[in-house]
């Protein structure tokens, strides 16, 4: 191919990564990831920021997966600063993906307890992949500081991060066993359980925990 003819292919797949049909947007990933180029990058991370629909996220997301990581992981660092709640947990979602620890320091406490569930769920996922060997109890520490928080899909996301750093979780979720949140004792629970049985269900574990607690309560009262 000649360097004309490969000059007026890539532009045509960076303009058609804003067309308005998705499925044309899905494609032109799709070509680009296949075919990896530097001249990409820019605009694959850009595009991560505010595309609407999941599907082609992801095929954004494996796009820059298929470039060096010396060229991608610093420019989806530079993302994760975006006052754009989704260009910080997109490009956290893509910065798990690529699992070079390099992005770790830029992975700081202010995105892990970002107030964006969205956010703060990615910077859980992607810190649990990147942390350094040794640095599991400080995480597990400030992941602790997020129980009881949100959703049941975001308790459930903190439950797996903290399951997934193993045994270190264990001193600092019987800590949080006696917290004054009910909210908190109850994820508490359901989190230490499920280190112990990691096949156990999370959602029976959440819901055998509020038990517990709502019993106690009782037994307290009485």
């Amino acid at each position: 191919m000649t360097r004309p003819e490969k000059d007026t292919n890539t532009m045509r797949a960076l303009q058609a990564l804003e067309n308005a049909d998705p499925s044309v947007r899905l494609r032109a990933a799709l070509a680009i990831g296949t075919a990896p180029d530097p001249l990409f990058v820019d605009t694959l991370v850009e595009r991560c920021a505010i595309e609407p629909e999941f599907s082609v996220r992801e095929m954004l997301t494996w796009a820059l997966i298929r470039h060096p990581p010396a060229l991608t992981v610093p420019k989806l660092t530079d993302q994760l600063s975006s006052e754009r709640a989704q260009a910080r947990s997109q490009a956290l979602h893509t910065l798990s993906k690529i699992g070079d620890r390099r992005a770790w320091p830029a992975l700081t406490r202010a995105l892990l307890t970002d107030p964006d569930d969205e956010v703060a769920r990615s910077a859980w996922r992607a810190a649990v992949v990147l942390v350094p060997p040794g640095d599991e109890p400080e995480l597990a520490g400030v992941l602790a500081t997020q129980l009881g928080r949100g959703t049941r899909d975001t308790r459930l996301s903190l439950s797996r991060a903290l399951v997934a750093l193993g045994a270190v979780t264990m001193p600092i979720l019987r800590a949080a066993m006696t917290d004054l949140d009910p909210h908190v004792r109850a994820h508490a629970i359901a989190t230490e359980r499920l280190t112990r049985d990691p096949d156990a269900s999370v959602e029976f574990a959440i819901e055998e925990a509020k038990r517990v607690v709502a019993l106690g309560a009782i037994g307290e009262k009485g």
